[in-house]
């Protein structure tokens, strides 16, 4: 099997880190590549981040990707935390630009995440390896899928190792995106996102947010199940193993799991793949 890897959010109280740890031990089976930690929608949970990353590194053993981003942020402060973060031990960093939670805070230095990738790459050279985002379905807040791609690129150029998608259910969209990435001139791997699918109801709240399309047969035969959780989850971890297998088949270089802290959506995927 290729590379994996899984991300996870950073827990707030005692019940949380509980199952966040029972989660890493669980996932650790699996060998990922490396693990990355989220922060929260305006950089709300940017002081659990830290902790979290440590925890992943010293207790678990993980090569620990934390998440940056250019919202709420000045140039010392993202510079304090860089190197907060290399003292760790971390060697990989997920530059992103963030989003700004309507009538919460002020922009930070940055406005794009290329300039961010541009200023960790002027304070620490190759130290660190950069992943960024980026949008087969294009990001809801593009002007249109050209300008979405230019974007990318343009954090590609200002020095990112790889890009990690949003999650998606149509593996052709991935495959076309990549497809573009490469007329464009992008040569770095471009890791699907597998977002598992244990709560529809959650699952359509996120999309609604992000912009990631749920198929309409898929919608329809999730809500056939209607309050059968494990017809749901069997017919949910077939579904995605089979996007990733297809993936993988069609050149996908890894794959990158959004495991909302649960190990078990996770590793009926990861299983039925075997």
């Amino acid at each position: 099997m290729r590379p994996i890897s899984f991300e996870f959010y950073p827990p707030k109280n005692d019940e949380q880190r509980a199952q966040l740890d029972r989660t890493a031990a669980r996932l650790k089976a699996y060998r990922p590549e490396y693990v990355s930690c989220t922060f929260g929608a305006g950089g709300s949970t940017l002081s659990y981040t830290g902790d979290t990353v440590r925890g992943l590194i010293e207790d678990h053993g993980f090569d620990a990707a934390p998440h940056l981003s250019c919202v709420g942020g000045t140039r010392a402060e993202i510079a304090a935390l860089l190197q907060r973060y290399r003292e760790a031990g971390c060697r990989r960093i997920v530059a992103l630009r963030g989003d700004l939670p309507s009538g919460m805070g002020q922009p930070g230095e940055f406005r794009y995440a290329a300039d961010l990738v541009a200023f960790i790459r002027a304070e620490h050279g190759d130290h660190f390896h950069i992943e960024v985002a980026c949008y087969p379905e294009t990001h809801p807040q593009a002007e249109d899928a050209l300008a979405d791609l230019r974007h990318f690129k343009s954090k590609v150029d200002a020095g990112a190792n790889g890009a990690i998608t949003q999650y998606f259910y149509n593996a052709d969209a991935y495959f076309r995106f990549v497809d573009e990435a490469r007329a464009a001139g992008v040569d770095v791997p471009i890791v699907p996102g597998i977002m598992p699918i244990s709560n529809f109801t959650q699952l359509k709240r996120f999309s609604e947010a992000c912009g990631a399309e749920i198929p309409r047969w898929l919608a329809k035969r999730l809500a056939a199940h209607g309050d059968d959780v494990e017809s749901v989850r069997k017919l949910a971890a077939e579904v995605v193993a089979g996007l990733c297998r297809r993936l993988l088949e069609g050149g996908a270089p890894s794959l990158h799991f959004y495991t909302l802290n649960m190990a078990r959506p996770t590793v009926a995927i990861l299983d039925l793949m075997d």
